[in-house]
């Protein structure tokens, strides 16, 4: 009897060890963007650290339509994690663009680079300035993305009507197909630098990205305080021999307000203790830091990010 009764104890420690350790399993979904541009490899980059030092957790990234159709799979709850322009974070939250309504199921958890606002033309064509795209064909980005809002900002900055460019809704990649067979004279690309599309082109066309500066950059700046000046160094991509000035917004990971504080303090601080990791992995990874995590942003902060950057003394 007694030895029956001892059996049926490790039997049921045995059991709640099962289930502790599947209870710290964590699988999560990280909506990202097209796979040419910088969300996705990066997305995959921070996945692979969080599945490695975490353990028990394993994130996937995700292709979908980049910002807009995030926000939405975030707040329908059909992914748990999001890269987002912080521009299109603040339209969703604020109903405002495209949304209809609010959007409010969703936090922050670190602001990681800027997205610099690209607009490629052809280097031996006659387009100089963006007000020379009048008339053109231009690839503005997915319907609803960030980059199609960041179009419609340039458009009203340099008072162009709607009807003044031919503008194609199309993603990264496809823009880069279509200006490779001259089906389109421009398009515009919201990304980390350097953008992978972009390089593609520029190894087999000489390209020029068109200075966005002075009193433009001003005007959009004071219109759209979510943008900031920027700066595409000399030589990010091929033939081009000088910086070029132009504005950005941020690149923002954020969650779904129903998860879990612990699970979002444990991915924070995995990315920051393993940045050298990211940075090997990812270029853009150089660019995460501590202080411009928490700045930049008009929503609200995941509870367990909080908990990290006040451990850290970045938030108070």
């Amino acid at each position: 009897m007694k030895k029956r009764i001892a059996l049926g104890v490790v039997s049921l420690f045995l059991l709640g060890a099962f289930t502790l350790v599947h209870a710290a399993d964590v699988k999560l979904v990280l909506a990202t963007g097209g796979t040419a541009g910088t969300y996705y490899p990066f997305g995959g980059a921070m996945g692979k650290i969080w599945n490695s030092k975490i353990p028990g957790m394993n994130v996937t990234a995700q292709t979908s339509g980049a910002s807009a159709e995030n926000i939405r799979l975030i707040n329908k709850k059909e992914v748990e994690l999001a890269l987002v322009q912080s521009d299109t974070l603040d339209f969703a939250f604020n109903a405002k663009e495209a949304f209809k309504e609010p959007l409010k199921d969703m936090s922050v958890i670190a602001v990681l680079y800027p997205e610099i606002i690209q607009v490629v033309v052809r280097g031996d064509g006659p387009v100089k300035k963006f007000s020379d795209l009048k008339g053109l064909k231009a690839g503005v980005g997915a319907p609803g993305s960030g980059t199609e809002a960041n179009f419609r900002q340039l458009m009203d900055a340099y008072g162009l009507m709607k009807e003044d460019v031919n503008a194609q809704y199309l993603s990264f990649s496809e823009s880069a197909e279509q200006f490779k067979d001259k089906h389109i004279d421009a398009f515009i690309v919201t990304a980390g630098i350097p953008n992978a599309a972009i390089m593609d082109i520029s190894t087999q066309h000489n390209v020029r990205i068109l200075d966005i500066s002075g009193d433009v950059a001003k005007k959009l700046i004071q219109k759209y305080p979510f943008l900031a000046v920027a700066k595409i160094p000399a030589n990010t991509y091929k033939n081009q021999t000088q910086d070029v000035t132009t504005v950005a917004v941020n690149a923002v990971l954020i969650a779904g307000n129903s998860l879990k504080e612990e699970v979002v303090y444990g991915l924070t601080k995995a990315l920051f203790d393993n940045q050298a990791d990211l940075a090997a992995a990812h270029a853009k990874g150089k660019e995460l830091n501590l202080q411009n995590a928490v700045q930049g942003v008009s929503i609200p902060f995941h509870p367990g990010a909080v908990k990290y950057y006040k451990e850290k003394g970045a938030m108070k």
